[in-house]
């Protein structure tokens, strides 16, 4: 069976697949752009840049605003898109650094507390992971 996205819940009761791995915040694998009703905030790249994939990120006092969208869903999109570039850039620039990053998630489910029918970065880590190009 191919790895799959799992959403993460915190119901009594509800336990942790086998082979799955968290990947919601604030686990290394957590989508530093974040999206409040419509509008999608974020670390500045430089902020992003100046840290290796996968550290914890210092608190800010203020966020980058990326963009606002009518309806909401898009701001998600967005989030995710933004995610996916930053991969991108990371692989590139620091092609060690990001392998030694998402070895770990390879053949693995990965979860986080998305909603299962909409966008979330856990399929970008999906496909990044496991080569797929979906």
């Amino acid at each position: 069976m191919s790895p799959r996205r799992v959403q993460q819940r915190r119901t009594a009761g509800w336990r942790k697949p086998e082979n799955t791995i968290s990947v919601a915040r604030p686990s290394r694998y957590g989508n530093p752009f974040r999206v409040d009703p419509g509008t999608v905030y974020g670390y500045g790249w430089v902020d992003l840049r100046e840290h290796p994939i996968g550290a914890r990120l210092p608190a800010l006092e203020e966020w980058a605003v990326y963009s606002s969208h009518a309806p909401a869903s898009g701001a998600v999109e967005h989030a995710v898109d933004l995610f996916r570039t930053y991969t991108q850039v990371v692989s590139r620039d620091e092609p060690e650094a990001f392998e030694r990053w998402i070895a770990p998630l390879h053949g693995k489910n990965l979860m986080c507390f998305c909603p299962l029918d909409q966008p979330c970065h856990a399929d970008v880590l999906l496909e990044l992971a496991n080569g797929s190009t979906r």
